[in-house]
């Protein structure tokens, strides 16, 4: 199916969509958690629903009410039958995160997603799973894969630079050992923010991680206790809105926490930064159209904000720079060669950088044929552009950001964006 975007203007309120970083971490660890947790609110799209079978399959009990997400857990065991594979489907944080749990139990473990995930690197953090001593089976480093545990703990050694998944997954398998985990990082930590809200996460359930020179320990010993979770607004997905409103009118969006460790926040100072209009009120934050001047943006810790912050810059006076996002590589899609891509052929001047791109604006974008590449976030951010574009921009799935934010064409149209699925 495909998403038909023109020319529009919004205005309204919407309520932001559950974080899908925190929702996967709450159902990982209420999973890892002797006894009965609650999450509240969370996102249920594609991939935290693959998380959710997921951990189903590894032995935890679910029980779905309402907006309540109810498991049971602490006795999990590699899937029965024998030889049983998880499908991740397209969400690499499940199969990542999930990939270090099942080093911890007795048994095999097999993963798989579709031909995307499939394609994504995994081999920094299947090396340093056999390094802390799980069995590890994989034709060429990505899935599928088979992983043998339990693997004990000790010093593991791991590249910074490719996924903040990697480091996530070690983190929060790392309880499970008989012997304390030392995570050395061998090159910079892309991505802190995603990290630390892992840490943060695990602490909620009486889990400490310690801070070294160069990476983290966690003590072994240490029991993940049930609690629940209340899952806030995601900064992600509000991105896309505020963008919207930045280039065509205003809009106020709720439910987003000013404390909330989500590394995307940093969309507002953005946002502030091109010259955007904005006001927080608590938990509200309304975005103003505005004449925007270019800036130069480093987003080596909000990667995700790349393909929105690109539109931007599309409309900004003057020339940006977005880098330090060379990760992008590794995404759904080749993140930064889909952006420029759907960005040129609607008329942006706009060029590849090795991390990030360069672009010259303000610049009139007309209507195009977008290819998403299965990637909600090309999805999304083309829309968006589509809103400023003059006849249609008609783009090629518009299913795929059921990933993240499955409310998204819903809550366009009800600010008033002209789309329509065909």
């Amino acid at each position: 199916m495909k998403l038909i975007v023109s020319r529009s203007q919004i205005s309204g309120c919407v309520h932001a969509p559950p974080s899908k970083s925190h929702t996967h971490r709450a159902f990982l660890l209420a999973a890892l958690a002797k006894g009965e947790s609650v999450v509240l609110s969370p996102l249920l799209g594609e991939d935290t629903l693959a998380t959710l079978d997921a951990i189903q399959a590894l032995g935890a009990k679910i029980c779905t009410a309402d907006d309540r997400i109810t498991i049971l857990g602490g006795d999990l065991h590699a899937p029965l039958p024998k030889g049983t594979f998880i499908n991740c489907k397209n969400s690499g944080t499940s199969i990542r995160m999930l990939a270090g749990i099942a080093s911890r139990l007795d048994g095999t473990t097999g993963f798989t997603g579709d031909s995307s995930l499939c394609s994504r690197p995994m081999k920094p953090l299947l090396d340093a799973l056999s390094e802390l001593g799980a069995g590890v089976a994989s034709e060429n480093g990505c899935a599928p894969f088979t992983i043998t545990g339990p693997g004990s703990g000790g010093e593991v050694h791991i590249r910074g630079d490719v996924s903040s998944q990697f480091i996530s997954a070690l983190l929060i398998s790392a309880p499970l050992g008989k012997t304390d985990t030392r995570i050395h990082l061998t090159t910079s930590l892309t991505s802190k923010p995603y990290v630390n809200m892992t840490i943060s996460a695990m602490k909620k359930h009486g889990v400490s991680v310690e801070t070294t020179d160069d990476g983290y320990l966690v003590r072994s010993g240490q029991v993940f206790s049930p609690v629940d979770v209340q899952v806030g607004g995601d900064y992600s997905s509000a991105a896309y809105l505020f963008a919207a409103a930045a280039l065509t009118g205003e809009i106020t969006v709720s439910g987003l926490d000013p404390t909330d460790p989500q590394g995307d926040q940093v969309v507002i100072s953005i946002l502030e930064t091109f010259g955007a209009g904005v006001v927080r009120e608590g938990e509200n934050v309304t975005i103003k159209k505005a004449n925007l001047k270019a800036a130069d943006i480093d987003l080596a810790d909000a990667p995700d904000l790349f393909p929105i912050i690109a539109v931007l810059a599309s409309q900004a006076k003057g020339t940006s720079r977005l880098y330090g996002a060379a990760h992008l590589r590794f995404k759904e899609s080749d993140r930064i060669m889909s952006t420029v891509l759907f960005l040129k052929s609607m008329g942006a001047d706009i060029s590849e950088t090795e991390d990030g791109c360069i672009v010259t604006g303000p610049s009139r974008l007309s209507g195009a044929n977008v290819t998403t590449f299965g990637d909600h976030r090309i999805m999304m951010a083309s829309a968006v552009a589509g809103l400023i574009a003059d006849g249609q921009t008609i783009i090629d799935d518009a299913g795929c950001n059921a990933v993240s934010y499955p409310g998204f064409v819903r809550d366009m149209q009800r600010i008033g964006a002209d789309m329509r699925e065909e």
